[in-house]
């Protein structure tokens, strides 16, 4: 007998895997390996999460109105033009649905955020990678690689796993370069973690045209990864498609709450952006030291460079040793580096001790 097969391009997406979160055996366990705030869950959101659970029988809000206004307010943005979704990740789904498909090409860079090749194809679109330098998007690259088949072009901005960033002067040169009926996706998803004057997440490019979406997600600084909740910037007929696509209930009555309170939390991102801008050059101060290259970062973590795959499998597993769990990078083409989330203070200390200890030859 036959048994139901999918469309041939679905059979070779490689699943996403995620961070793990545990060490078999170890009890005291450091993760480091999803970019996650280093502070857990603003104290707001937790009230207001626990608050929700005699509702939980009741359908959520399906547009998040509340939401999306609190959005609105803290961003200075109208509400009528963000949509909100079970993550960011759900946003580039149906991005890549909607305006990707058979005969239509999606352009991201090299070591972009892996999602948008994993949606492009299920989409069944063909998904070019460009090449990058120096681990950054090249725009020329990008812009090499358009074609009339070209519909979506996606930045991660800055880059996961690379932590790279393409100052705005740049990311408007793209975009000026891109054939108007493109879709520019920018995913701004550190970008509350980034302090260079020249960095714009998106707004003002969505602003000027009626072809380029921001994404945004609550899922780093704001501490609720486990509550999947993101959300887009984009204009009216994008947000138009967007609501006819997206599924109805989409974040969570929990979600919409937890969301809310968290950006209502008072200093909660200053104190992580803080926190982020000290130590950040701190471990990678002492990962240089020890003998590790470390590309640049503007996000909560840094790309830790081994040179070869077998001295980063070894470092990871080292790392293991002590209870840490780093992020493994091969699947982004990158085998020879690991990822590390900036922690907390002891957490970035363990981390420059248990390294150094590794390239003593320990």
């Amino acid at each position: 007998m036959t048994a139901p097969r999918p469309r041939p391009e679905v059979l070779d997406i490689s699943p996403y895997i995620g961070g793990e979160s545990t060490i078999p055996g170890v009890n005291r366990v450091l993760k480091l390996s999803s970019n996650e705030g280093a502070f857990g869950v603003p104290p707001g959101a937790q009230e207001a999460y626990r608050r929700t659970s005699e509702e939980l029988h009741r359908y959520p809000d399906g547009d998040a109105t509340e939401l999306r206004r609190a959005i609105g307010a803290r961003f200075r943005l109208d509400p009528a033009r963000i949509v909100c979704g079970a993550g960011s990740d759900d946003l580039i789904y149906q991005l890549c649905l909607a305006y990707g498909g058979q005969g239509r090409d999606i352009i991201m860079s090299a070591h972009g955020f892996a999602i948008y090749h994993i949606a492009g194809t299920y989409a069944g679109s063909r998904v070019i990678k460009t090449p990058e330098r120096d681990l950054t998007a090249d725009v020329d690259a990008m812009l090499a690689a358009v074609s009339p088949a070209t519909r979506l072009v996606f930045l991660a901005n800055p880059n996961n796993p690379t932590g790279s960033m393409v100052p705005y002067a740049e990311v408007a040169r793209l975009r000026a370069g891109l054939p108007p009926e493109v879709l520019l996706v920018l995913d701004a998803a550190y970008a509350e973690y980034v302090e260079r004057p020249d960095y714009d997440p998106g707004i003002r490019l969505v602003d000027a045209a009626d072809n380029t979406v921001m994404l945004r997600t609550f899922s780093k600084i704001f501490g609720l990864g486990g509550m999947r909740i993101g959300w887009a910037y984009a204009p009216p007929a994008v947000i138009d498609v967007f609501n006819r696509v997206r599924s109805p209930f989409n974040v969570s009555i929990a979600a919409q709450a937890a969301a809310i309170a968290a950006l209502a939390e008072p200093g909660w991102v200053e104190k992580g952006r803080a926190h982020n801008a000290e130590y950040r050059p701190k471990l990678t101060a002492g990962l240089t030291a020890a003998g590790i290259k470390v590309w640049p970062s503007e996000g909560n973590f840094v790309l830790a460079d081994f040179a070869v795959p077998e001295r980063a499998n070894a470092a990871d597993a080292f790392l293991r040793t002590r209870g840490v769990i780093a992020r493994p990078v091969g699947g982004y083409g990158l085998p020879h580096c690991l990822r590390i989330t900036v922690g907390t203070p002891e957490e970035v200390e363990i981390v420059i001790a248990t390294l150094t200890e590794f390239m003593r030859g320990g």
